[in-house]
């Protein structure tokens, strides 16, 4: 007999689980693509000791700019990818997170997609003014500043909160047998470089992004169907 349609109103829901979308695993490979993209990108503006006519080739020029202003969109899809990385060292952890791990976890996690962001838009808030706001051309003091306002962000506390969130992950994947110890070895030795390292060696930023394209290919690997 069919019910009557406020019987069926009435009628407790289906239980619906959401589900990790498969896709998320190579989060941590799409982070670090984009992010050694946007770097590589927003790198080739001019130096602090540019002469008025470099820095006017650069911002009136057709390529040069375009290339860097890629490298700033390229930066919110980087984070972006991030979080998802994040939700899936959650997922995998399940029902076994420790609280005190998980706010360290979290929080060094979302701080260094902050200063990430804050980094990116310091180091091409010259170029948005010039090309979508009409300013004036900046001059070579505005540049090194400017410059340095980005390098410091990044260097000084993105990569810190990166060395926190690795030492962290590493932790907690020693702890619970998740990870390989070459890969936990790895991720201290990564952290302690980027703690200590008092120097502006761009190659050093490189450290984070290949670690979380290891930690992904070890997740995909592990969770792959046997």
């Amino acid at each position: 007999m069919p019910l009557h349609p406020r019987a069926r109103e009435l009628q407790p829901p289906v239980d619906r689980r959401l589900e990790t979308p498969r896709a998320a695993g190579v989060a941590g490979i799409a982070f670090a693509v984009l992010f050694v993209a946007s770097i590589l990108l927003l790198r080739d503006q001019p130096a602090g000791g540019s002469s008025g006519a470099e820095i006017r080739a650069f911002y009136l020029g057709g390529h040069a700019n375009r290339v860097a202003l890629v490298g700033v969109y390229l930066v919110p899809f980087s984070g972006i990818a991030f979080l998802w990385f994040i939700a899936v060292i959650r997922n995998m952890l399940a029902d076994r997170e420790d609280r005190f791990f998980a706010t360290v976890f979290l929080g060094s996690g979302l701080l260094f997609v902050a200063m990430l962001f804050i980094a990116a838009g310091v180091g091409g808030a010259l170029l948005i003014a010039v090309k979508f706001q009409h300013e004036p051309l900046p001059s070579a003091d505005s540049v090194l500043l400017v410059r340095s306002f980005a390098f410091g962000f990044l260097f000084i506390y993105a990569m810190r909160m990166a060395a926190v969130f690795m030492i962290v992950v590493s932790t907690i994947a020693m702890r619970l047998g998740v990870f390989p110890r070459w890969l936990v070895a790895a991720g201290y030795a990564a952290a302690l470089v980027l703690i200590l390292n008092v120097s502006y060696a761009e190659t050093l930023i490189l450290v984070f992004p290949a670690w979380v394209a290891a930690v992904s290919v070890v997740i995909l690997r592990t969770s792959a169907p046997a």
